[in-house]
C-alpha cells in the first residue's frame, strides 16, 4: 500500500464499509488478487477515504449526488450497488424517486427508465415496496 496514504485507506475503509455494508466491502476486497488488489486498495483510499472522508457533505447526500451522477452516466451496475448504499444513508424511497424524475428531465426518459428497474429491485430486497 505504498501508492497512497495507510490513514486515507483505513478511513475509506470505514466510509465504504458504513455504507455499502461490511459484508459486501469485505467481499470485494477478498476476491481481489494480485491484479485486482492495488485498484481495490487505492480506489477504497482515493474515493472512499478523499471523497467521502471529509464532513462538508453528509453521507445521505452524497449518496443522492452519486444516484444522479451513476444515472446520468447510465452505470447501472454501480447504480444499484450505491442504490443500496442510500438506503444504508437514510435516503428515502420517494427521495429516489425523485432524483429518477431529475435522471429523466436532464437524461432521458429510457435512462430513468432503466433507474426505475433497478430501484424497484433494491427497494423490494429491502422490503420498502
Amino acid at each position: 500500500m505504498s501508492l497512497f496514504d495507510e490513514d486515507l485507506f483505513r478511513k475509506g475503509l470505514e466510509q465504504r464499509k458504513g455504507t455499502l455494508g461490511a459484508e459486501y466491502v469485505e467481499k470485494n476486497l477478498a476476491a481481489a488478487d494480485e491484479f485486482t488488489r492495488p485498484f481495490q486498495e487505492a480506489m477504497t483510499a482515493w474515493c472512499w477515504g478523499f471523497g467521502w472522508g471529509d464532513e462538508v457533505i453528509d453521507p445521505k447526500t452524497r449518496s443522492m449526488m452519486n444516484l444522479a451522477m451513476l444515472g446520468a452516466l447510465g452505470k447501472m451496475h454501480e447504480w444499484e450497488i450505491h442504490c443500496k448504499g442510500a438506503l444504508n444513508n437514510g435516503v428515502s424511497k420517494e427521495e429516489i424517486r425523485a432524483i429518477v424524475h431529475v435522471v429523466g428531465i436532464y437524461c432521458g426518459v429510457p435512462q430513468s427508465l432503466e433507474c426505475f428497474r433497478v430501484a424497484r429491485r433494491v427497494l423490494e430486497e429491502a422490503g420498502e415496496l
